[in-house]
């Protein structure tokens, strides 16, 4: 046999077992990295319980095949990343394959983002390299994850199809998303909106890292609502608090209570506001930057597509959804007559920078002053007649349906409108502040809310002072008044009266003076003074002649001072005679107050079944007027009256409403 030469050769480096003739060679594979890119958790992190169960419950998931899908939503720095990196480090242990992150904000160009090189970050942080046609990219990362349990983060996803397209194999995929990504749920996604921190929950994070001792209970509680429960917020306030070892909690409370001390506090370089709320603002459409920049000029915190239109917000209605959708804007749920949305402090305070240095800045707040002084006088004149100063308001603005739904919007808007009559003061527009206060009566007095009403009102006393408006003045210290009088603070209701009579000889409205008259005879009632107050009712009562509704008010006045100086006959006279003019003119107001004061001069005179009628009357109007302090005036006068006919039943109805009115504003 010739002898011969065999060559077998391998080129290369190959993995795997090799057979070179008789001798086997052996490579072993090399280990692949088993990435971890999310960064270390903060030390301190409170909360989230029920996220982190959700979170477990899906890693189990993961294991019956498939990616396991978790979305986190809310407003940006309410803590939706953070929530993702405690979970994936303490986790990590659970992902043989890996702990990746994608921040699609790094990638996102104009054209959209650049999922291929996600997706290309993805395999080489797996050791492999990405190929060059971007289709099998996608292949290769299925590929690669078919066979791996993996964790990946994917931060900052504005649109389902872009965590579609990163979906991996197998493994758990966990979004966080400042927009609602509901379409998600048809892949299986659990989707949550992560709520901003609790009260208790915000306090414990500032006392983690607050030495001990360092702040009342009241003052750490205040701070967590300044910052409207938002990580973010009080991370940035803890720098502040940490870097100035000197600065009272108490100080950084005070200092948060101004929009420009507070956007300074947070925009350093731990809070991250305008870098975390700037990108936001920038995608808006031209209609949702209107509103935002609305937001920010807007003294108050509520807004609704009736303010937005009024103010000139273009497609208002598509300007609400577009900021809801990226967690800018809540839905107020409440019973007020309208949708109504709210902006949480801390993006306030961003939409405050973004309007701050707004050419039209002054002129926007002028039609936010004006809208809410235009409706609020149409509210007002819903109510019923009564003496105004002011000239008709809310031209072009929709009015209201009934006097009860004008008196709901303006609870609703309680707060705003209590704002708005501060900047407009702030601002000068003294005629607006009057005004605005004048119409705030029916809210006031229906409602019973003192320290708005008070407030308010001595706001109104200076601005008609600069308006040169004695009839103003005049007006805005009696209604002042009554505000201290329901208080009981008697002495102070007369010092307003005092100083109001002074401004009378430049009055030329005898009406004016009747509403002095008028106040000064309910002291007297309460004094004990019946006869005096009589007499003070018959001059306000004389100040009204030709006015109808005015006669009508002051009539029952004065009936109510002849039955406490025991003359319920003549009360009675007057009252009729004030019924019948009330139903000639509607005067509905009046005519659901008249029951109640006929029904204690029935009572006055014995005539126990009358007053129970009356009272019922009353009761009955009032409630179907949402003017609950009436009803509840009412309701008392019915027990009493029920325990003098000896009938429970009617008194138990009325305690069980007198106790279901004690919830009602």
């Amino acid at each position: 046999m010739d002898d011969y030469e065999v060559s077998n050769s391998v080129s290369g480096t190959v993995y795997g077992n090799v057979i070179q003739g008789g001798n086997v060679t052996v490579h072993p594979e090399p280990e692949l990295p088993v990435p971890h890119q999310v960064r270390p958790a903060r030390a301190f992190f409170v909360n989230r319980e029920g996220e982190l169960a959700a979170l477990t419950a899906a890693l189990r998931k993961a294991d019956q095949g498939g990616p396991s899908i978790v979305v986190f939503t809310g407003l940006g720095g309410v803590g939706k990343t953070e929530l993702a990196t405690k979970f994936a480090n303490e986790h990590a242990a659970d992902f043989r394959g890996g702990v990746l992150y994608a921040d699609l904000k790094a990638y996102r160009r104009e054209s959209g983002v650049d999922l291929a090189g996600v997706v290309g970050g993805f395999l080489r942080a797996f050791g492999l390299r990405p190929p060059d046609v971007e289709a099998e990219r996608f292949a290769a990362f299925r590929t690669a994850t078919a066979g791996r349990r993996c964790l990946f983060v994917v931060d900052n996803a504005e649109h389902a199809s872009e965590v579609r397209a990163l979906l991996p194999s197998r493994g758990l995929v966990v979004v966080a998303s400042r927009r609602r990504l509901d379409a998600l749920r048809m892949d299986g996604a659990e989707v949550r909106q992560l709520d901003r921190l609790s009260a208790a929950a915000g306090a414990a994070l500032v006392r983690g890292w607050l030495s001990a001792g360092r702040g009342t209970d009241g003052e750490v509680a205040a701070l967590v609502e300044r910052c409207a429960g938002l990580p973010l917020a009080l991370n940035a306030v803890g720098s502040q608090l940490l870097r100035r070892g000197r600065l009272s909690v108490g100080q950084v409370v005070a200092e948060l209570s101004d929009q420009g001390a507070k956007l300074a506090m947070l925009d350093n370089e731990e809070g991250e506001l305008r870098r975390t709320y700037d990108p936001v603002y920038a995608r808006l459409s031209p209609p949702g930057q209107a509103l935002y920049r609305l937001i920010g000029v807007h003294p108050g915190s509520f807004v609704s597509a009736e303010l937005a239109g009024a103010v000139g917000v273009e497609r208002p209605d598509q300007a609400l959804d577009e900021l809801c959708d990226v967690h800018l804007l809540d839905v107020v749920v409440d019973d007020g007559p309208e949708d109504r949305f709210r902006a949480h402090d801390v993006v306030r305070t961003h939409a405050y920078a973004c309007a701050r240095e707004l050419p039209g800045r002054v002129e926007l707040l002028a039609r936010v002053v004006a809208y809410f002084r235009g409706r609020a006088s149409l509210a007002d004149r819903a109510m019923g007649a009564r003496l105004r100063l002011q000239e008709d308001g809310g031209e072009g603005l929709p009015g209201f349906a009934s006097d009860a739904t004008a008196l709901e919007w303006l609870y609703a808007e309680r707060a705003d409108l209590r704002a708005v009559v501060e900047a407009a003061a702030q601002q000068g527009w003294h005629g607006e502040v009057w005004r605005l206060c004048e119409s705030l009566w029916p809210l006031y007095h229906g409602r019973k809310l003192y320290q708005d009403w008070i407030a308010t009102h001595e706001r109104g006393i200076e601005s008609a002072q600069w308006d040169n408006r004695p009839d103003a003045v005049v007006r805005m210290r009696n209604q002042l008044a009554r505000a201290r009088f329901e208080r009981k603070e008697y002495r102070l209701a007369a010092e307003q009266l005092a100083l109001a009579s002074e401004q009378l000889p430049l009055v030329a409205d005898r009406r004016v003076a009747g509403v002095l008259h008028e106040t000064d005879g309910l002291l007297c009632l309460a004094d004990g003074r019946p006869g005096e107050a009589v007499q003070r009712f018959t001059l306000a009562l004389a100040d009204n002649r030709g006015d109808d509704h005015g006669e009508i008010v002051q009539s029952y006045n004065l009936a109510q001072a002849l039955i406490a100086d025991g003359r319920p006959e003549e009360g009675l006279t007057v009252l009729e005679a004030a019924t019948v003019r009330a139903v000639d003119t509607g005067d509905d107001d009046m005519l659901m107050k008249l029951p109640l004061v006929r029904a204690r001069a029935h009572r006055a005179l014995g005539q126990l079944d009358h007053a129970v009628a009356h009272a019922e009357d009353c009761a009955r109007q009032a409630g179907e007027r949402s003017q609950y302090a009436k009803e509840a005036q009412a309701h008392t006068l019915l027990v009493g009256l029920a325990e003098e006919l000896g009938d429970e039943a009617l008194a138990e109805r009325s305690r069980a409403r007198l106790r279901e009115l004690e919830d009602r504003p």
